[in-house]
């Protein structure tokens, strides 16, 4: 990940939740490089930094030590939520929004429960490192689906006012529109073919299961989409603020799926799971599109098909251009 630097602060991630890692956030001082506060992602609230300023939109994602409630014994101290790629900061909201990484190990009935915080976005004081609210994006996961995609702060007419928008396209495949202030998810629809949820219910926030997609321990389940590479991959989406649409390079890969047990040995893979990965549907047998999206109605504008996987960025320019690059 690239470190952030806000003020006389850097902020820095780990990776690792593939190995069975258990993540965090921390700020460090910039002369020094003294660690001034650390966020860990699984563990009790005072690990979290979660305390009386934690105001989550959703009753889901309330309670008390849910880092440490919603997973079996102690495997949360190798439960991932990694935070590896992007950090975002709104100098007016004085917020840093970031995305945790999938859960430890990849079998998910080894971990029954929600698995707090993997695949969660965070909204911290950057000051103190406190969680002003968090949105888990995946309860559960079972799919690899990392909630560490970027998350572009924009501030656009949204049903007759302007509001302070968080647009964040995920690797379960759904782009969410979030009041960057509450948490609240205002729009979430499916950017790319997926079909482990129908839909996200805005009312609870929770996704809309489809239970034959569900990964289970011995089970070869068959065309997941997407696949462990997500509908959007840790390559950033672009925002142009003169057309008000986002520029995504999205992929279209679906995978057959079977959960196993797997012990942890420290340095070690923490999987458990064999995966097959396969193009997703498509009638021209493209694996990506490049699209324009527009988040205020959560709906796709165009797109290009690509006949391999986008794995890089998008960039937009103030010339109306959008540039983004291919495999070939």
């Amino acid at each position: 990940m690239a470190p952030l630097r806000v003020g006389n602060k850097v902020f820095v991630g780990i990776s690792g939740a593939e190995l069975g890692a258990r993540g965090f956030v921390a700020a460090l001082d910039v002369n020094t490089g003294r660690e001034l506060w650390r966020a860990w992602s699984t563990g009790p609230d005072a690990d979290v930094l979660i305390g009386s300023r934690f105001k989550p939109f959703y009753p889901k994602d309330k309670g008390k030590d849910l880092g440490v409630t919603s997973w079996p014994g102690t495997l949360w101290k190798q439960g991932g939520g990694t935070v590896w790629n992007w950090l975002t900061y709104d100098p007016q909201l004085n917020l840093l929004f970031y995305g945790t990484a999938n859960a430890a190990p990849w079998n998910p009935d080894m971990r029954p429960g929600d698995n707090k915080w993997s695949a969660t976005i965070f909204a911290r004081d950057p000051d103190t490192g406190e969680a002003i609210w968090a949105y888990q994006v995946t309860p559960h996961d079972s799919w690899d689906y990392d909630a560490i995609s970027e998350n572009i702060a924009v501030d656009l007419p949204f049903q007759g006012t302007t509001r302070k928008l968080l647009v964040h396209f995920d690797k379960n495949g759904f782009a969410y529109t979030l009041d960057r202030a509450t948490g609240q998810v205002l729009t979430a629809r499916k950017f790319v073919p997926a079909n482990w949820a129908t839909g996200i219910n805005l009312g609870s926030g929770l996704p809309d299961v489809n239970h034959l997609k569900v990964t289970r321990e011995g089970v070869h389940v068959k065309d997941i989409c997407p696949s462990p590479l997500g509908g959007k991959e840790h390559t950033p989406a672009a925002f142009s603020p003169i057309t008000s649409l986002f520029y995504v390079p999205a992929i279209n890969i679906c995978v057959d799926y079977e959960a196993l047990r797997v012990n942890f040995i420290r340095g070690t893979p923490f999987l458990g799971a064999a995966i097959t990965l396969k193009p997703g549907p498509s009638a021209t047998g493209s694996q990506s599109e490049f699209i324009a999206w527009d988040a205020v109605s959560g709906r796709r504008v165009w797109r290009i098909l690509e006949p391999l996987p986008l794995f890089g960025g998008a960039l937009a320019t103030a010339g109306n251009l959008v540039f983004y690059g291919t495999m070939e």
